[in-house]
């Protein structure tokens, strides 16, 4: 087992990382929550995986187990999907020391922890991370949100988790499609913050998709430790925080713009990614050799072709409602050097434009990952 601090303070909270570790949970757990009252939320298609084990092992530790299973995708991140929690909290009798736990991916972490984070002015809360996406970051940070039809986590809240539980074991169930979009948010961490972890990457591509046991506990171990370092030093996203947004940008814009129905999150971001490498090449911030290695490795994941009938306007459209807009300005995260990202906040539109355009224009995606179009 790998142990991953978040230094805040007063809420401070560990990442196991491992693989076969469910019978380690009324060990680990007992020691960081006092047993009680828990409402476990899930999805459809988590749940019956491993549903029964969590509850084994939750219950061995000492709680009274409640359950709460929602839809799987996108569509369940929304207030009424939020409001039928509450009302699951409700019956539960869960009082304010008692325990929210998402098992599941991105959306249940998501979702889960803005009703931990708004129950009873908030409860405490786990993450049970069942998808690399969500192991690697979203279930790291305290970031929470349901989705508005104008904008992706437009409402939400920072609540950081009492724990983060990553069983590596859940990798070995997931959909070939679902691996690869997390694999675009491994990448990102290694253009933001790691040429080291960018490497092994792209020289290990094969182990990496076989899902090598080192290897993977390496790699989802690093992605947490990047992420903890940049939450302890900015936690609420005042300043450094903001890189995380690298691919983002665009990517939720592609996201919102098809109503959440045609897109993984991964598959957005690393379209995004794409775009932002492209936006740093014309602007003349990043060097050709450097652009060459992070397409090339964009288009072993594979680039998602966009739907038929998404027209640029309803993604620049979208991007008018992005949450990080300041001055009603977008803001760009765009690398420098493999390793290293700033934010710009005065692209010229057309340059936008030109790039979505490269995008959306093609039969396929390949275009975009020439460096010359």
């Amino acid at each position: 087992m790998r142990l991953v601090e978040v230094a805040l303070g007063e809420r401070s909270y560990p990442i196991y990382i491992g693989q076969n570790m469910w019978h380690e949970i009324p060990q680990y757990w007992a020691e960081r929550v006092k047993p009680g009252k828990l409402l476990l939320v899930s999805d459809e298609t988590v749940f019956p995986l491993y549903g029964g084990q969590m509850i084994d092992g939750l219950q061995q530790a000492g709680f009274a187990v409640h359950l709460a299973v929602v839809p799987a995708g996108e569509g369940s991140k929304t207030l009424a999907r939020a409001e039928q929690l509450y009302g699951a909290a409700i019956e539960a009798g869960l009082e304010r020391r008692d325990l929210i736990v998402a098992l599941g991916g991105g959306v249940v972490g998501d979702l889960a922890g803005f009703v931990a984070a708004t129950y009873l002015r908030g409860v405490t809360f786990a993450q049970v991370p069942t998808t690399l996406l969500a192991q690697v970051d979203s279930s790291v940070g305290g970031k929470t949100a349901v989705n508005h039809s104008l904008g992706k986590n437009l409402i939400g809240a920072f609540y950081q988790p009492k724990l983060v539980w990553v069983e590596l074991d859940t990798l070995l169930t997931l959909p070939r499609r679902e691996y690869l979009a997390g694999a675009a948010e491994v990448i990102k961490y290694g253009v933001i913050l790691s040429e080291a972890l960018l490497k092994l990457l792209a020289a290990r591509w094969q182990d990496f998709l076989a899902k090598e046991p080192e290897l993977l506990t390496a790699v989802v171990g690093d992605c947490c430790a990047l992420k903890a370092a940049v939450v302890t030093a900015d936690e609420r996203e005042e300043g450094l925080r903001a890189i995380l947004n690298f691919g983002h940008t665009l990517g939720h814009a592609l996201e919102a713009a098809t109503s959440y129905s045609y897109y993984l999150h991964g598959e957005a971001v690393l379209a995004g990614m794409a775009m932002a490498v492209k936006l740093a090449l014309g602007k003349g911030i990043l060097q050709r050799e450097e652009a060459a290695m992070l397409l090339e490795l964009f288009d072993r994941v594979g680039l998602v072709p966009p739907p038929e009938a998404l027209l640029a306007a309803d993604v620049l459209a979208a991007l008018k409602h992005d949450k990080k807009r300041e001055a009603g300005r977008t803001v760009f995260i765009l690398p420098e050097a493999i390793g290293k990202v700033r934010a710009f906040d005065d692209l010229e539109p057309e340059a936008v434009r030109q790039v979505l355009g490269s995008y959306l224009s093609g039969v396929s995606a390949g275009g975009l990952l020439r460096l010359t179009d």
